[in-house]
Formats: structure tokens, sequence, C-alpha cells
């Protein structure tokens, strides 16, 4: 199993903490990290990995996720072959509908037929040649190399796709392994659709996890991130088995969500939730709860465990998954 992180910059946290955190990440022995692209609530995602590219030698990075609305692929693409030089190939574009972002812009996130098209767009602008796009010849001449696409998934659709066109797969949704093997069955029948081997496509889930002996501190430095789950969820046509009875939960949070907060473990809107959808969605408890909940996820087909380091204390709490919780799973223990 490979390990991975994910953050974002609060605005409350100066810039120049991203290149100490980056750093002590990569001599803790995580392969990538991933920082979260949100305009309103966080600082800017590209400031951040540009710090954290300097800081570092071997470590992947990369926004989870960006999206086609806020940011025009001729953007991202002249953005990530900037990232690219900087940590001399080590960037990775991580993709998505776009959801707290393009809302807090007003847009709606991208369809389908979207996703695929701007996939199209960037291989083709990251080609370095002229390309037909737009109604006009264009080229990026900043141009490198094909940058490695993960598309952010939890749904079908986007699973499918994904499975058939992406280097790899960022999976959101649930920290509960009935949930990932669901998911899981949609993006292998989109690899077999895709006349594509299973080796093709890097799957990276992403976990949010809190480890306090205090169980109900543990629950609570989770539940903004389960608020904003269950109202992403709201709008899913189909989910797995036994998960309709969060509807409405879904739904309250999907009305009452505040997405300036978003992340934030001080939000108002993450007492909507009750601790059955929290438990479900996320990982709290003291430290062998988490590992055993974690060595159930490590039995699934998934590359990489990337956590979602929360806010207060991520230097604390990278050093806890990295010197406790790993070793543990590693080890057997």
């Amino acid at each position: 199993m490979r390990w991975g992180l994910s953050m974002g910059v609060s605005p409350r946290e100066p810039l120049s903490n991203v290149s100490d955190l980056a750093g002590h990440a990569e001599q803790l022995g995580f392969e990538a990290l991933w920082y979260i692209d949100f305009q309103l609530g966080m600082k800017d995602v590209y400031a951040a990995m540009y710090l954290a590219a300097l800081a570092t030698t071997g470590i992947e990075i990369g926004p989870a996720v960006t999206n086609l609305v806020t940011r025009h692929p001729t953007v991202t693409a002249n953005a990530m072959t900037a990232l690219d030089e900087l940590t001399e190939g080590r960037a990775n574009l991580g993709l998505g509908a776009g959801w707290s972002a393009v809302y807090g812009a007003g847009g709606d996130p991208s369809g389908l037929s979207d996703i695929r098209r701007g996939i199209d767009e960037l291989r083709q602008l990251m080609s370095g040649d002229e390309v037909q796009l737009y109604g006009r010849e264009v080229q990026l001449k900043t141009a490198r190399r094909q940058l490695p696409i993960y598309l952010a998934v939890s749904q079908p659709r986007m699973l499918r796709l994904c499975g058939e066109t992406c280097d790899g797969a960022i999976l959101m949704g649930a920290a509960d392994p009935d949930f990932c093997r669901w998911q899981l069955e949609f993006l292998h029948q989109g690899i077999e659709e895709g006349g594509r081997r299973r080796e093709d496509v890097l799957v990276d889930l992403v976990v949010t996890m809190s480890v306090d002996d205090d169980l109900e501190q543990a629950a609570s430095d989770v539940r903004a991130w389960a608020t904003s789950q269950a109202a992403t969820f709201d709008s899913w046509k189909s989910l797995p088995t036994g998960w309709d009875r969060f509807r409405a939960e879904f739904r309250t949070a999907a009305e009452h969500y505040h997405l300036v907060d978003h992340l934030s473990l001080g939000a108002e809107h993450k007492e909507l939730v009750s601790d059955d959808l929290v438990h479900s969605v996320a990982i709290a408890g003291d430290e062998q709860h988490c590992i055993d909940r974690l060595r159930q996820l490590t039995e699934l087909d998934v590359d990489r465990i990337t956590f979602a380091v929360l806010s207060g204390g991520r230097r604390r709490r990278m050093e806890q998954i990295a010197k406790r919780i790993i070793p543990a799973l590693e080890g057997g223990a």
C-alpha cells in the first residue's frame, strides 16, 4: 500500500507554513501531496503547490481537485506545466466536476460530457502541438509532457469515465468497505469498456480520519467533512445498499450547508448530521479503532490511501499517521 496526504491552506494559516509541512511530509515517507482548490475558503492552491514544489525533491504534487468552470483548460494546462517544471516532473493533475469552488463562483458543476471534453482538451494542450480548439488554432508553448490526469470520482458514470480514459482515480465518498466496493465495480467496468488494464489506473482512496482517545473530540473533528459529503450525496440517483437510510440527512445537509465554512472545524453546519453518518463516511476514534477500520480499506482493490489532513495540529496529525498508524498497518499489529 502507498500513502498520500491531502490538505488546503486555511485563511488563518500563513502560506509560509506550506513549505515546512510539505518538506516534513516528504521526510515522513508520504508519496503524494494533494492540495484543495477552493478560492473562497482557502488560500490559492497554485501558490501553495509552488511553495511545496520548492521545498521537496521527491514527493508528487497536484491539485485535488481543480475544475473546468473556475479555471479554463488553457489556464490550468499552463499553470500545471509550471508546477511540473518546479517539481522536475512530479506534477499530477487532479480534475473534478467541481462543487464548493464552482458553486462559490455562481456556476454549476461540469456534466459528464464536459469532463470528457475537458480531459481531451487538456491532453491536446499538453502535447505542445498546434491543435484545433475553441474555434481556432491554439498551442501551449510551455508544454513539457503529458501530465497524469486523475479524476475525482464517486458516482457510477464518472467512475466509468475515469476507468475508460484517466491515469488515476481519486476515490471520494466514504471510508466504508462496502461503499468502496460498490464504487470500484463501476471503475472496473470503465476499464474493461475502454479496453484497458487495471494497472493503467492508479486508484487513490481519500480518507478523512481523526485519531483521539477522546471519542467525542475525534468525531467532532470530522463532522464538518461528513456534512459536506452528505450535502453532495443529496443529488445522487443511486446509492449502495443500505445508504438510503441517510436520505433525510442528505437533504438537510444540502439545505443548510455553509459554503464558506466548508471543512472548517468550527463550522456550524457540522451539527446537522448524525453520529451514524459521521462514522459511516469518516474514521474517528482511538488509535486501535482507526487501525482496524483502515485495515479493512487496505484489503480493497486500491493502490494508495490518501489522508485528508485536518486543520488544528497538522504536523502532529501527519506524524501520528506516519509513525503510529501506518507502521501498525504494514506490520500487521
